[in-house]
């Protein structure tokens, strides 16, 4: 399946970010690949800064020095990612794989230490972006996969991260969570259709 053509002509559009957010195990990696293959061109997604930093090599030491550390990192670079992809202003739809908050679900305690830490505050990062979708981690024993080699947490730890993702994004006033159900496909297909909607209105109308 190719990208889709839209009737859209512009060349530049205002760029409006949006997050797919989630524990680990709630399907982000589909979702994105989905969105990398049907999607119109106007729509950009930017790569997981944990993973570009992790696959870089970067350390993962298991110590609150540590964690705190990575968050520190995976906040810059995703700062970074949305940063040019908004000044270069080609894409109506900037897709983020995780955004600027998920790294306070991942800080150790006390978490509120986080948002001075990277300088910032909550508010502040919340009004960065246009909409947030939330795609729940099922539940321990329970359709929780764990094959993928970048993820280090157990079911209950996924859980539990999980949670903290959905309180620290639960303020802002587009924020929609998927649950998890029996069928991936079915979560799947409500994802895609959430996103869809955010897609630029110039870009719905097919391509003549």
């Amino acid at each position: 399946m190719g990208r889709s053509g839209c009737g859209c002509r512009n060349l530049r559009h205002p760029p409006r970010l949006v997050v797919l957010t989630g524990g680990p195990g709630a399907g982000k990696t589909a979702v994105l690949e989905v969105v990398r293959r049907s999607f119109c061109r106007h729509v950009l997604v930017l790569p997981e800064s944990a993973g570009i930093l992790f696959g870089g090599g970067f350390p993962r030491h298991p110590t609150p020095a540590g964690h705190r550390a990575v968050q520190r990192a995976v906040f810059h670079v995703q700062r970074q990612l949305e940063r040019l992809a908004v000044e270069e202003a080609e894409a109506g739809l900037i897709l983020c794989d995780r955004g600027t908050l998920d790294g306070y679900a991942y800080w150790p305690p006390p978490r509120e230490d986080y948002w001075s830490e990277v300088g910032t505050t909550h508010s502040t990062e919340l009004a960065r972006y246009s909409a947030v979708i939330h795609l729940r981690t099922p539940p321990p024993n329970n359709g929780y996969d764990n094959s993928n080699p970048l993820r280090i947490e157990t079911a209950q730890e996924a859980a539990e991260i999980d949670e903290r993702i959905a309180d620290v994004w639960a303020p802002h006033p587009h924020h929609v969570e998927v649950e998890a159900v029996a069928l991936f496909e079915d979560k799947l297909a409500r994802a895609i259709a959430l996103l869809r909607a955010e897609i630029p209105e110039c870009c719905r109308a097919p391509k003549s």
